[in-house]
Parts: structure tokens; C-alpha cells; sequence
């Protein structure tokens, strides 16, 4: 069986909430999972149970309370929770894909440059990288007389695609996906799960959340719920 890809190992964060006078508020507690390439893992549970949080401290936009996020990248497993930032930007140019909900962008770049910029930073030269950038653009259905155009102004649907494409485009071996579907009509979120399907299907591993069962069912491999992981310490 392959090694996993990430692993996380007794994993803690709590926010202190200085408006209600230093009260801390635990959101995550001692959890540990684990996923392989080639897998999908879905976050399950209600609504403030920490999905989110988990995969931003994942990507290491948040420090963790306790515990170990062991990223492998190529031969060698890097702790996001106590890597220098240094490493972890280099984690996140070649190794490690984030789909978040919002878009943030140089106001003034061409959708097709915002795309094809996360191609080449994960390795690709620059015709693959354009290549890359216009094939999941494509895919996703985005009309090409938007392609010069900065996302700025499109609609919510039209930049959560770009922000898609820009993650698909650059093959990250793990994938965080944070209801990459939400904004989505049904025929748009259809595309976003083939290429789900397709990156775990060469070998991706990805960790994700869906706000629709029938997206998730359509790719998970196995759900991990993390109101049992809390009950359970």
C-alpha cells in the first residue's frame, strides 16, 4: 500500500476570542487522520465542527494548538505546523493545492495568466503551463472571451471556476478542496467532480468538503466525520 501523502497526528486549534474578554474557543481536538495518493477523504459534520479550519491549517494559513501535518513531498515529510515559512510556500507551489471559497487576485491579471502563473510555479515551462491553463478552463465551460479579462468582475460562479482551474491546472500531487462546488449550478459542479475523479484517479491525494451529499458520494473513497473524532476524546 502506498505511504500516505498527509498525515495528521493529534491535531488541536483553538481561537481566543478577545471580544469576549480572552475566552478561548476549542475547535479542533487531538485529531489524527491519514490520506493515501490516489484518495478522496471527505470532511464530514455540521456546520462550526472545524472543516475548514482543519484544511487551512493544513495548507498552514493557521498554526496548530498541538499536534503534527506531515506533507510528503517527494522523499521527504514536512511538518506545516513547524516548518519555516520558507518551506511551506514551496510546499504550496508544487506540492500542495488549496481550492478555498474566495478568489484573490492581482486586480489588473488576465484570467488566462492567473491560471497558467500556478502551472509554471508547480513546474510546468511556459507553453505546457498555457496549455494547462487552457484545457481546465475549457473544461470548466468559462467562455474564452473572458480569458483576457481580470476576474474582478465576474460573477461568483464564473471566479470560484478560475480558482478551480488555476488549482487543476498546476497537478498538485494533494489537494485541499473547500466546497469547490458551493456557487456552482449542477451542470458546472458536474465538471468540478470529473476533474476530482480525474486528479485522484492519477494518483492525488485529496481531502475534502462538500456542502452537497450527492458531490460528495459521487467522489469520496471513505468519509471521516470529526464530530465522532471530538466525541471520541
Amino acid at each position: 500500500m502506498n505511504a500516505p501523502a498527509l498525515v495528521l497526528e493529534g491535531l488541536s486549534k483553538s481561537f481566543t476570542l478577545h471580544e469576549r474578554g480572552g475566552v478561548e474557543l476549542r475547535v479542533l481536538d487531538d485529531v489524527s487522520l491519514e490520506v493515501r495518493p490516489g484518495e478522496c477523504v471527505v470532511l464530514q459534520g455540521p456546520s462550526g465542527m472545524g472543516k475548514s479550519t482543519l484544511l487551512r491549517l493544513a495548507y498552514g494559513n493557521y498554526k496548530a494548538r498541538t499536534g503534527r501535518i506531515l506533507v510528503r513531498d517527494g522523499d521527504e515529510l514536512v511538518d506545516v505546523a513547524s516548518a519555516p515559512p520558507r518551506r511551506v510556500l514551496a510546499l504550496r507551489r508544487g506540492t500542495l493545492g488549496y481550492v478555498s471559497q474566495f478568489l484573490r487576485v492581482i486586480p489588473r491579471t488576465s484570467t488566462l495568466e492567473i491560471v497558467a502563473h500556478a502551472a509554471r510555479r508547480a513546474g510546468f515551462d511556459a507553453p505546457r503551463a498555457e496549455a494547462r491553463a487552457r484545457a481546465a478552463l475549457s473544461h470548466l465551460a468559462l467562455p474564452e472571451r473572458l480569458w483576457e479579462l481580470p476576474p474582478a468582475t465576474f460573477s461568483g460562479g464564473e471566479q470560484q471556476r478560475v480558482n478551480i482551474a488555476r488549482t487543476f491546472a498546476a497537478d498538485y500531487p494533494i489537494l485541499l478542496l473547500d466546497e469547490p462546488t458551493a456557487s456552482l449550478d449542477a451542470a458546472n459542479a458536474a465538471r468540478v467532480l470529473d476533474l476530482v475523479r480525474g486528479a485522484r484517479d492519477r494518483g492525488a491525494a485529496i481531502l475534502a468538503i462538500f456542502h452537497d451529499r450527492d458531490a460528495a458520494v459521487a467522489v469520496a473513497d471513505r468519509f471521516f466525520d470529526l464530530s465522532a473524532a471530538r466525541q471520541a476524546v
